[in-house]
């Protein structure tokens, strides 16, 4: 869990997820979206896939980028706990 709150406690991570949201993407297109260098969008993304976020799928020479939703379900549903009822 702390890995995920560590992942999400970036902007450009939290922008890296947004942009998954809508496709699959690959490290050089996502790099497109931002004014860093490749190796530092690589570290991103390595934060991002060891926190069980983002998966990688290798497809010929590119890598594929995926949103892992699975995880984000178990974190709302952790958070989900600590909501109480006002009667």
């Amino acid at each position: 869990m702390n890995l995920l709150f560590k992942a999400l406690n970036d902007t450009t991570r939290r922008k890296i997820l947004e942009l998954l949201k809508k496709k699959d993407l690959t490290a050089g297109e996502i790099s497109d979206h931002f004014e860093m260098s490749k190796p530092s969008i690589s570290h991103h993304l390595d934060l991002l896939k060891q926190a069980g976020l983002v998966e990688s799928v290798k497809e010929g020479q590119f890598i594929y980028y995926s949103l892992n939703t699975t995880v984000m379900d178990e974190m709302v549903k952790w958070l989900m706990q600590f909501k109480t009822k006002n009667k």
